[in-house]
């Protein structure tokens, strides 16, 4: 039997792009996340125990564009993925496994975790000001 003859698996370019198949890529994806952003976490931490200089150079870069932008999605991947895993956690017990069911619930999430990031950088600043 040659390699042509075998049969191929599904590939991407064979299925249907579905929202919850972006919203389980995005799961695995806001993991990731939130490993490296806890490496940030870690860096943050050393920096304070290492000293005023250090800690005050490791604040520069927080304080500028990127560094918020990394924070703010920093943020947004521990919502996501924590609002994620409570609709994994229904899936475990056996409910919600639906279609629509599935579906509003990944939106849910989704919408959950943009409003939690929202609202806790929003009350921030407003406690800043």
């Amino acid at each position: 039997m040659s390699t042509n003859d075998r049969p191929l698996s599904p590939h991407l370019q064979i299925y249907r792009w579905q929202w919850t198949m972006a919203l389980s890529i995005l799961h695995r994806a806001t993991g990731v996340a939130l490993a490296v952003g806890t490496l940030l976490l870690v860096f943050w931490l050393i920096s304070l125990a290492t000293g005023a200089t250090a800690f005050a150079d490791l604040q520069s870069f927080l304080v500028t564009l990127p560094g918020r932008v990394c924070l703010i999605g920093w943020t947004w991947a521990l919502f996501y993925h924590l609002a994620n895993g409570i609709r994994h956690l229904f899936w475990d017990a056996g409910k919600g496994y639906s279609l629509p069911v599935a579906q509003v619930s990944g939106y849910i999430g989704f919408v959950v975790s943009v409003l939690l990031t929202a609202a806790l950088w929003l009350g921030w600043l407003n406690a800043l000001i």
